[in-house]
């Protein structure tokens, strides 16, 4: 039956079909056959968190060969959440993206460019499917290179400079990450994670399984772009072309601290990370400092695309601040804001693809009057900037009263307050677009502007709608979240 074979269908689709993508002439079809296989995957998406909620945990080998000694993809609840998301947003992203790729990106590029936007969800849902830790870096390097390669496809010379830097920093965390893996294989000799937890409690005195942690631990941080680990981010999500930062913002970080949670709660267990080596002693004032330093700094942005990309740093903080809490509520928190912020991120980053559509620039005092010239893309952007701040009825507000709670249930009432402050702030940076947007007078060559193309709006409203939906309706996300939080404290 080919429904016991989704697990890995869900990794392999897409993988076959990029070097198809490549082989396709220049017209709609590369477009074409890379929306379908993303729609086709969050189908398969869907189906495993049916699964997973009728009948529990999915275990798929491959090639028969039993764990620990064969490759086994391994879908939980928190792994099938995951992948729900990444799959949705990538389906979204891409049914829009057709327009933004014709604008932004040489027709010559057109099939490569499906091509690596295909291996880059390739990596993404194979890091989140695979319980085997060697094959989290095979997948992490297919996500990361050709991630690499989209950014640079942008139509500036600061793309190639951001993919250059992203390259850097992403292959030392990769290596910093490939060195964690051998210590522990060295150790324990197995690389599938649920025989490593099984394992580590037999060796968890070795300096090395210490200093396998610690490798882990920063090299994932790099990847997920924590404070001080976070230089390349800004760059790459300014530079590169509309549809990869949309992309990006919206998932690659996320699959990033998924990885964090498996390593965390996973492998290493709950004992080992927070009891033995005090890991919240040192997440807890990273992420303080990233929420406050990333908003003073996106207050003073003088472009949209990186101001939303220092806010994205401070929505990170906001998630390993989660953790830092060493709670059920804490990660509970985590979890939510997880799945919430990626598509308010999306719908903003949309926001702005709309607006680099029609006035090709997200410079502020480019966008004097753009509310006037395009209602929706604006009114899209104010609702989904209120989501970031977390104003009720939207999903930013059911993510921040959950990390609230969370840190009153552990008495932290003066942190409280610092989200409290940081959330003030992102009201000043995400007013500063509005004023624009609706207080100035638009600029003479706006005259003929038209609103944004009618399927790239669309899917920006979808976006801006899910971010409302799921701030009215919180039972899908708390639930899974909940659920998540239990099985990854086993």
């Amino acid at each position: 039956m080919i429904a016991a074979h989704y697990p890995i269908l869900q990794v392999v689709i897409p993988l076959i079909a990029a070097p198809l993508c490549s082989l396709l002439p220049r017209s709609r079809l590369p477009w074409m056959l890379a929306t379908s296989i993303a729609w086709i995957s969050f189908a398969i998406s869907i189906f495993l968190i049916f699964q997973v909620n009728a009948n529990g945990t999915l275990s798929y080998e491959l090639g028969s060969w039993p764990a620990p000694w064969g490759i086994q993809y391994y879908i939980d609840t928190i792994s099938a959440f995951v992948l729900v998301l990444v799959t949705a947003i990538a389906a979204i992203t891409l049914l829009a993206s057709r327009q933004l790729v014709e604008n932004e990106i040489d027709s010559s590029k057109h099939s490569l460019f499906y091509t690596a936007f295909l291996l880059c969800l390739t990596g993404l849902l194979g890091i989140v499917a695979t319980g085997d830790a060697f094959n989290v870096f095979v997948f992490l390097e297919i996500s990361s290179l050709s991630s690499y390669a989209m950014i640079a496809m942008g139509d500036n010379r600061k793309a190639l400079t951001a993919s250059y830097e992203y390259l850097i920093m992403g292959t030392i965390g990769a290596t910093f990450i490939l060195i964690g893996i051998g210590l522990l294989y060295m150790q324990t000799g197995t690389l599938n994670m649920l025989d490593l937890k099984a394992r580590i409690h037999d060796v968890d005195s070795f300096r090395s399984v210490h200093a396998a942690f610690a490798f882990f631990t920063v090299g994932i941080c790099l990847k997920l772009a924590l404070f001080p680990l976070h230089h390349w981010l800004p760059n790459a999500y300014a530079h590169a072309p509309s549809v990869v930062s949309i992309f990006l913002a919206a998932t690659a970080t996320k699959v990033a601290l998924y990885l964090l949670y498996r390593v965390f709660y996973t492998i290493f267990g709950f004992d080992f990370s927070f009891s033995l080596l005090h890991l919240g002693y040192i997440l807890l004032p990273l992420s303080i400092i990233a929420i406050v330093i990333s908003a003073f700094t996106a207050i003073f942005q003088p472009g949209v695309k990186r101001l939303l990309a220092y806010s994205s740093l401070g929505q990170i903080g906001y998630m390993t601040m989660g953790i830092s809490l060493e709670t059920k509520a804490g990660l509970i928190a985590s979890i939510i804001h997880l799945f919430n912020h990626a598509f308010i991120k999306g719908a903003l980053f949309m926001c702005m693809a709309c607006i680099i559509a029609r006035i090709h620039s997200t410079r502020l005092e480019h966008l004097a009057g753009v509310g006037r010239v395009m209602p929706w893309t604006s009114a899209a952007f104010v609702i989904a900037g209120l989501a970031l701040i977390g104003v009720p009825l939207t999903s930013g507000f059911i993510s921040k009263w959950y990390l609230v709670l969370a840190i009153l249930e552990k008495d932290y009432w003066w942190l409280a307050l610092i989200v409290l402050f940081t959330s003030l702030l992102s009201v000043i940076y995400i007013w500063r677009v509005i004023e624009q947007m609706y207080f100035r007078e638009p600029n003479e060559g706006y005259i003929d502007v038209k609103e944004a193309p009618p399927l790239l709006l669309t899917c920006t409203w979808v976006m801006v709608l899910i971010t409302l939906y799921f701030g009215i309706d919180t039972r899908y996300p708390v639930e899974m979240a909940t659920a998540a939080a239990q099985a990854l404290l086993k």
